[in-house]
């Protein structure tokens, strides 16, 4: 099947690339969840737009990412968590509880999906996370995991 996407997809492209698919990653994920549209003449022609509003979009979502960088990095983020006595989590720390104290800590909201954890998060104490803002623009924080 040939699309056309309209979002950036990993592993795939970003927005406006033509690319051939599976018939059903394309019917069941790409089109519901409008990432591409079908590949026609058409639709060949919106192309040239998609790419002119993606460059436009880039340059300001740059320039918007490099000052949430420096609020995140400026962070004091603390994520309580169930540990035992030699410091060993009761399971992990997720993406979902950082994007949680980030917005508790007074930071901006923060998509799970753009919070990168290394390795599994498993004992209290300080780690290093990333949150990806942009393609170009990753802020890394200390993130302090505290026994509750």
């Amino acid at each position: 099947m040939k699309l056309i996407l309209t979002a950036a997809v990993d592993h795939l492209g970003i927005a406006g690339d033509v690319v051939e698919v599976k018939d059903g990653y394309g019917r069941n994920y790409l089109l519901p969840r409008g990432y591409a549209i079908k590949w026609t003449r058409g639709a060949e022609k919106q192309i040239e737009g998609i790419n002119r509003a993606r460059e436009a979009r880039t340059v300001r979502d740059n320039a918007h990412a490099v000052e949430l960088r420096t609020q995140l990095e400026g962070l004091s983020i603390e994520v309580p968590a169930r540990a035992a006595a030699e410091g060993k989590l009761f399971g992990a720390v997720t993406s979902t509880d950082i994007a949680a104290a980030i917005k508790k800590a007074g930071g901006p909201a923060v998509d799970k999906r753009s919070v990168q954890i290394a390795k599994p998060i498993k004992t209290v104490g300080e780690h290093k996370v990333g949150v990806k803002l942009t393609d170009a623009v990753v802020a890394h924080l200390p993130v302090q995991v505290v026994s509750a």
